[in-house]
């Protein structure tokens, strides 16, 4: 069976220094917190805006902490608003969250783990690249590439 492969919008979205704001907070790592839950919530609004598909990551009984998305047939221009909105309220919060949408080809439904989510396509691994690379400056940003 092969993949159908179509233009679009990769987004990956990570809180930042999340375990030690678990740690410093004293919020649960196993039920949705302050920026977990939220971050869920946002998320869910979004893909059902934009028709995305959840690759990984998005967990509603434990709260979101990470997050791939593909949004078929969208320039990653056309989401940074609601992106740079989803960050403004995480860092409602007092979270951290860095957020990288690059163009590329997507597949359009879920991974099976968290290797293929992020290594899966040569453009989720350049998200996962560009997304490590604005943590290491300091996170809390929208990147689109």
């Amino acid at each position: 069976m092969s993949q159908r492969l179509v233009e679009g919008t990769i987004i990956v979205i990570d809180l930042d220094e999340f375990s030690e704001e678990v740690r410093s907070r004293g919020w649960s790592e196993y039920s949705p917190n302050p920026a977990t839950g939220l971050l869920t919530n946002l998320v869910e609004e979004f893909i059902s805006k934009w028709h995305g598909v959840v690759v990984y990551g998005l967990d509603p009984e434990r709260g979101t902490e990470e997050v791939v998305i593909e949004i078929p047939s969208v320039e990653p221009e056309e989401v940074v608003e609601d992106l740079r909105r989803i960050k403004s309220e995480v860092n409602r919060v007092g979270v951290g969250v860095s957020i990288v949408a690059l163009k590329g080809y997507v597949i359009g439904r879920s991974a099976k783990n968290r290797r293929e989510a992020y290594y899966g396509t040569p453009f989720r691994a350049e998200a996962i690249r560009v997304l490590k690379k604005v943590k290491r400056r300091g996170g809390n940003q929208v990147v689109v590439v």
